[in-house]
């Protein structure tokens, strides 16, 4: 078992990473980085220095390819989790597939790790999922509203619901929407939220959004034409899969992406205890 560190980390990381490459390669999928991952890429040619997970990102159309073919083509120390099976379907998480890497560890054993059936307690791969957005304003904002409800809803299902993090009136909306949730069964939640990812696909419009991104990142707006079409840049040695327009992508998650955080923020935030790798 090896301890802590962030080289140990990242070469685990490259393992998953090498593998969906090549999956997507051998099936000619399209995937893309994404946020942290993406930023990487661009600033440093490989992770941020502090970043322990990386971020991908397909388009509907290739997210259903991959999810075809990952599970049988991932080898035995690597696991396609779905967000609908936690705790037997009766747990909620977020609305974000990933890959495991399970000889890891990142979190101490506990009742919430055990909630979740000991999923959450690996190194992953995030994978999000790219939707079209309509072009009315107004439905675009309607779209983003309603996501925000089904996340709220979703969240009556979680283990723990830290509202610290929120002000007085986000925490009386997410509070109000948690205690319906509870009540809602959550095979309906992930029903309506995915028919809601899928309604404007297939209609041409202008601009991507992240449909299963975090409820405050929702924002993001990117341009069909930058994630339809891929480059390729390096990472750590090798090339993976980009956007087309990698810098309008990063502008518009992160704005002046090249500024660098405080120096007290530049740590690791996905895990809780020195992460373990077990290889």
């Amino acid at each position: 078992m090896e301890g802590y560190g962030l080289d140990k980390v990242h070469e685990a990381n490259l393992k998953v990473m090498d593998e969906v490459d090549r999956i997507c390669r051998k099936y000619k999928i399209k995937y893309l980085m994404d946020a942290g991952t993406l930023l990487g890429a661009v600033r440093h040619k490989g992770f941020i220095p502090w970043d322990d997970d990386i971020d991908i990102a397909f388009t509907r159309d290739n997210y259903r390819a991959f999810m075809k073919v990952a599970e049988r083509e991932l080898p035995p120390s690597m696991k396609l989790l779905d967000y609908r099976t936690f705790h037997g379907g009766k747990g909620f998480y977020d609305f974000t597939p990933r890959i495991l890497y399970l000889p890891s560890k990142k979190h101490e054993d506990g009742a919430e790790m055990d909630f979740y059936d000991g999923s959450l307690n690996h190194l992953w791969v995030d994978v999000f999922i790219l939707d079209e957005l309509p072009d009315r304003k107004g439905t675009a904002c309607a779209v983003r509203f309603l996501h925000k409800v089904l996340y709220g809803l979703a969240m009556g299902h979680r283990y723990h619901v830290d509202y610290s993090k929120y002000g007085w009136k986000e925490r009386i909306m997410i509070g109000s929407l948690a205690a319906v949730g509870k009540i809602t069964p959550l095979p309906a939640v992930f029903f309506l939220q995915e028919r809601l990812a899928v309604r404007f696909n297939g209609k041409k419009n202008l601009c991507y959004y992240y449909s299963n991104y975090q409820p405050d990142y929702l924002y993001v707006t990117v341009g069909r034409s930058w994630c339809r079409e891929i480059s390729e840049l390096e990472f750590e040695g090798r090339n993976y899969m980009a956007p087309a327009n990698p810098d309008g992508v990063l502008k518009a998650i992160y704005g002046d992406y090249w500024k660098l955080p405080p120096e007290e923020k530049r740590v690791p935030s996905h895990s809780s205890m020195e992460i373990q790798i077990y290889e």
